[in-house]
């Protein structure tokens, strides 16, 4: 069993004490003595690298023993977890070199090698800090490595330099300026989240694209982003005056149970990883929510437009309107920096006529992958449409066709 980890690697777990830290150690070795001794297994050091460095400045025989122990890992964490003061990337970088022990089968009473999140569990680190100070281990120059051992970057920073090439993570490291080893760092990980972000909008419009073909008079294919302004009826005090402004004085309107039962009625319509932008006025909050669940969406997030005129209501004069933003599967949220404001402010317009801006910012924040309105009230350039008003009862159509 020992021989399946060598005292050295097991030794090496801990990062070695800065130059500055050896010497004191040194100097305290010269007027106090070693009061520990260094530790050996198989002749080689499983505790006690700081020590011996230290006799060596100081110029003093070092004393040993031999570990008689049956569980060396064990003693190497016991010893250093309680004797150390770790900052949490250093932390990390422990219990990523714990998690990369290779297997083995320990005597009775041993320590088991730890997986990702017992070793974090361990450090008193999160498995996904655990993850990061391994990428930095697999792909980071030893000099990156020792940089955060040392206490000079964060994982955070050294696991974004680990993305460079090694040549160029040297060439950073020597820059030896901390803030412009961070301003790369922060530039490395823009990049990194664009491009993931550009790879997982593809993966949306890949698995949309593979959606079984609808039967005919059904919508033709599935969607990764839908945009619906559904014609909702409103309920009124009294059929004899309550219908005066209302919404079926200009185009037909729905039950909220029909809206809810659409997407299956047109064969689908929403990929398995899609966003959707669903309106609801004030009244009619809970049946957006309702029917956002009803086409298998889970409500994250809405925009407001701000009408600028107050109109009716009962309880209140409504002078906005709530954009409701439901996701499901994996679907893709903006890149960070890109979100827009929730909050709109524009002049309305005719009945129910939304702002093209909301429809403009889902187009730049879902770029080149399929789009469609459903209840559109006129053809909208690169989106599918299918609605009352666009002229399509049944089936959507593109005006990119």
């Amino acid at each position: 069993m020992m021989a399946d980890y060598p005292a050295h690697r097991l030794a090496e777990i801990f990062p070695i004490l800065p130059e500055a830290a050896i010497r004191e150690l040194a100097d305290d070795i010269v007027t106090c003595g070693q009061r520990v001794p260094i530790v050996l297994l198989d002749g080689q050091v499983l505790d006690g690298r700081n020590r011996l460095a230290a006799c060596s400045v100081a110029g003093v025989e070092p004393i040993f023993e031999d570990y008689a122990g049956d569980d060396p890992l064990g003693f190497v964490l016991s010893h250093n977890l309680h004797r150390r003061h770790l900052t949490e990337s250093q932390r990390a970088m422990v219990a990523a070199k714990l998690a990369n022990l290779p297997p083995h089968r320990p005597g009775k009473g041993a320590t088991l090698h730890p997986s990702a999140a017992e070793a974090g569990e361990m450090l008193s680190v999160s498995e996904r800090s655990v993850k990061s100070a391994r990428s930095v281990l697999r792909d980071g120059a030893e000099e990156l490595q020792a940089a955060v051992e040392q206490r000079k970057l964060t994982v955070n920073t050294a696991v974004a330099l680990a993305a460079l090439p090694k040549t160029e993570q040297l060439e950073v490291l020597a820059s030896a300026d901390p803030a412009a080893i961070k301003a790369i760092a922060k530039q490395v990980r823009a990049a990194q989240q664009k491009t993931r972000h550009a790879v997982r909008l593809a993966h949306m419009e890949m698995v949309a694209e593979r959606g079984a073909p609808s039967a005919p008079g059904k919508v033709e294919r599935l969607y990764p982003v839908i945009y619906a302004d559904p014609p909702w009826r409103f309920a009124v005090r009294a059929e004899e005056t309550g219908r005066e402004k209302s919404a079926e004085n200009h185009y037909p309107t729905m039950p909220t149970e029909q809206i809810s039962g659409l997407l299956a009625e047109l064969g689908g319509v929403a990929a398995r990883d899609a966003v959707l932008f669903l309106w609801a006025t004030n009244p009619m909050l809970l049946d957006g929510l309702r029917t956002m669940q009803a086409w298998g969406f889970t409500y994250v997030h809405h925009w407001i437009w701000d009408k600028q005129v107050a109109g009716t209501g009962y309880w209140g004069r409504d002078q906005h309107e709530i954009l409701l933003i439901g996701k499901r599967g994996n679907a893709v949220a903006p890149l960070p920096g890109t979100q827009p404001p929730t909050l709109y402010s524009e002049r309305k317009g005719a009945h129910s006529v939304k702002p093209a801006r909301f429809a403009e910012q889902i187009e730049r924040l879902y770029p080149g992958i399929a789009k469609i309105e459903l209840f559109s009230r006129a053809p909208r350039p690169g989106w599918d449409v299918w609605g009352f008003e666009a002229g399509a009862s049944s089936a959507a159509h593109s005006e990119a066709n």
